[in-house]
């Protein structure tokens, strides 16, 4: 899907944004420079804002992989997050390495 016309304010950016997620059947929305790329489990949306030219599929896989993994350890959510994407960036691919390292991590604690 692709859109001509965005409101302006990041109020109305992020309700357009919600609203098209909900009634788009597609996992991508482009927009100017960057595309919103998404994905719904069990009434959850979870979605990336990536530049244009990035692969769609890395990162409905990358979704895919958070899922899982925030199923194996659902009560260490930011830490999670802090060893798959650094600074917006994906750091990590590998489910069994993310898990080995949280379980390394849930040792020290």
């Amino acid at each position: 899907m692709s859109l001509s016309r965005i409101p302006r304010s990041t109020r109305s950016n992020t309700r357009f944004i919600a609203s098209l997620l909900i009634e788009t059947p597609n996992t991508l929305i482009s927009l100017r420079t960057h595309k919103v790329i998404y994905r719904r489990y069990a009434g959850l949306f979870f979605s990336l804002c990536v530049d244009i030219t990035d692969n769609e599929l890395a990162y409905l896989e990358c979704i895919h992989l958070f899922v899982e993994i925030l199923d194996h350890f659902f009560s260490n959510v930011y830490l999670i997050l802090d060893e798959f994407i650094l600074a917006g960036e994906l750091q990590e691919t590998s489910k069994k390495a993310i898990i080995e390292r949280m379980g390394e991590l849930e040792k020290l604690e």
